[in-house]
């Protein structure tokens, strides 16, 4: 899928893999790095063992309706700056 900004790798209707250039700053921009879910109760568990190593959270596990009323997911920063998601987008568990 692409989208002009962003090329989603993997089988439709949601790609598993997620690729976009550095079109804007200096310097290092962090990449966003986003791995599917089976259900939302994987989330919670991603989120837990990553705050657990020490990863810094910059979004607890919640549905995001912005995207679509099923993405439920969590994000935290790795040690390298990066941003790191698990969604599921399952209705429930």
């Amino acid at each position: 899928m692409d989208f002009g900004v962003a090329i989603g790798y993997g089988r439709p209707p949601h790609p598993d893999f997620w690729i976009s250039g550095l079109d804007s700053g200096d310097g290092f921009r962090e990449s966003h790095i986003a791995f599917t879910a089976a259900d939302r109760a994987t989330v919670r568990a991603f989120f837990e063992a990553a705050v657990a190593a020490g990863a810094e959270v910059l979004h607890e596990p919640r549905v995001f309706a912005e995207y679509h009323e099923n993405y439920y997911a969590a994000f935290v920063r790795d040690p390298d700056g990066n941003n790191v998601e698990a969604v599921s987008h399952a209705a429930q568990d």
